[in-house]
């Protein structure tokens, strides 16, 4: 029997509310109110009509909402999918950034839809899952000090929907334990569609989500399940991952828990491009402009090498946008920031853009470190022969760098205002504030109006 397995379910299901520090009871609520914000602001993603128009052709009816669409229900695990697709859908939801791992696109979106399916939860119960959830995903991501062969958050995912399922509803351990091992059957996806910059990304979040409920309604259903998950011959890390750092991430879970670590995203891109935004914008500070850039080399480990340096070019996609560092510093130079609305058509074939991106390259600096994101340094070359230079030295929206309370609130407002909810903020704010209070977790959230 997997100890590994085991240890991850005997936490998740061992979790208690009042024994979760203050730090981490806050560090819930904050990216509980962000990934509620992003998944609402991700109704108007790329594709995202097309997959509810799909999901519905799954059946529809159902009492599970969807964020951003305060009328639409689904069943359970069509919501999932559709929840998931819309939180990961524009690059805007929180990243753990030592895993590389986006953990509550599928844990929220998991949880959401087990809400809506069985006997209430209270808020503390609910809250804790997510905790529980994110521990378990980040725990494997940590496990696994690689190179990503495979589209982490997905795969350590769904591990952490069923571990986040099992503490919401305190399922019994043996049965905890086969959903976890059913989770291994539905473990699936590749970095080939983040190097390809494809909407299968996202699609594979929702997938794992949709999996959870799967895994965890076989188990229920008395099937038994796999039992080597993680450690075995077949397992989790053997096929998925392959170099494999277990114990130190497994003592971790004695040291706090995984969600304080996690990072805002404060631009709707890959992580991996924000240090260059970053950089650009305090690089513009100094007397850097796009009419006076000659060139501009982003010097950074070989992760964002690998993430975001690939070359803009006319017909880009918005998915490969997002992911592209030369075209995230062209539309910095030009707007000042990056935002949910510059990967329209009009500014992706922008000439003008596309110019000033070419004159943007991404170098690795051989860091060792294959997870890293930073230290990096961006140098601009000016057209009259000056350089500037900027370190980066941390991300913005990093433990280290956090953002302000006024930053998290204003981040949320643009995703309403974005998906045409922008008079829903303050009820937003007032149900995440208050949810540890509530009796009904699921009908406070509903009382935000971002989801039915």
């Amino acid at each position: 029997m997997s100890d590994a397995a085991e240890r991850l379910i005997d936490h998740a299901l061992g979790l208690r509310w009042d024994a979760i520090s203050e730090r981490a009871r806050q560090s819930a609520q904050a990216f509980l109110l962000d990934s509620l914000a992003v998944g609402a602001a991700g109704r108007n993603a790329a594709h995202a009509d097309g997959v509810l128009a799909m999901v519905q052709g799954w059946g529809e009816g159902g009492a599970a909402g969807v964020l951003g669409r305060p009328h639409q229900t689904l069943p359970a695990p069509s919501a999932a999918f559709v929840n998931a697709f819309q939180i990961h859908g524009q690059e805007y939801d929180c990243v753990h950034e030592a895993a590389v791992l986006h953990p509550m696109a599928t844990v929220l979106s998991a949880l959401l839809a087990e809400l809506a399916r069985g006997k209430l939860v209270d808020g503390q119960t609910f809250l804790t899952a997510i905790v529980a959830g994110v521990d378990v995903a980040v725990t494997l991501g940590l496990a696994a000090p690689g190179a990503l062969t495979f589209f982490r958050p997905a795969t350590a995912g769904i591990f952490g929907c069923v571990a986040a399922i099992a503490s919401l509803r305190a399922m019994p351990r043996e049965q905890a334990l086969d959903a976890f091992g059913h989770a291994l059957a539905f473990a699936s996806g590749t970095m080939q569609a983040h190097f390809e910059g494809k909407p299968a990304l996202p699609v594979q979040v929702a997938n794992a989500a949709r999996g959870a409920l799967v895994a965890v309604d076989l188990a229920r259903a008395g099937m038994p399940g796999i039992r080597g998950t993680v450690e075995g011959a077949f397992g989790y890390l053997s096929l998925l991952e392959g170099e494999a750092a277990l114990a130190p991430a497994l003592a971790k879970l004695g040291q706090g828990h995984r969600i304080e670590e996690v990072s805002w995203k404060p631009f709707p891109t890959g992580r991996a491009g924000h240090g260059g935004i970053g950089a650009v914008q305090k690089l513009m500070a100094k007397g850097l402009t796009a009419s006076n850039l000659a060139s501009l080399e982003y010097l950074a480990p070989p992760l964002i090498k690998r993430l975001v340096g690939r070359p803009a070019h006319s017909d880009m996609a918005p998915g490969y946008a997002r992911l592209c560092l030369s075209y995230l510093a062209a539309v910095t130079l030009t707007r000042g920031t990056v935002s949910l609305a510059d990967f329209g058509a009009d500014w992706l074939q922008d000439r003008e853009l596309l110019a000033l991106a070419a004159k943007v390259a991404v170098l690795n600096d051989g860091n060792p470190d294959q997870a890293a994101f930073v230290p990096a340094v961006a140098t601009a070359q000016l057209s009259n022969g000056t350089t500037l230079t900027e370190a980066v030295p941390a991300l913005l929206g990093s433990p280290s760098h956090p953002l302000t309370c006024a930053e998290q609130e204003a981040k949320a407002a643009a995703c309403l205002e974005y998906a045409g909810l922008g008079d829903r903020l303050e009820s937003l704010l007032h149900a995440v504030d208050t949810l540890a209070d509530a009796p009904d977790a699921l009908a406070a959230i509903r009382a935000s109006g971002v989801i039915a």
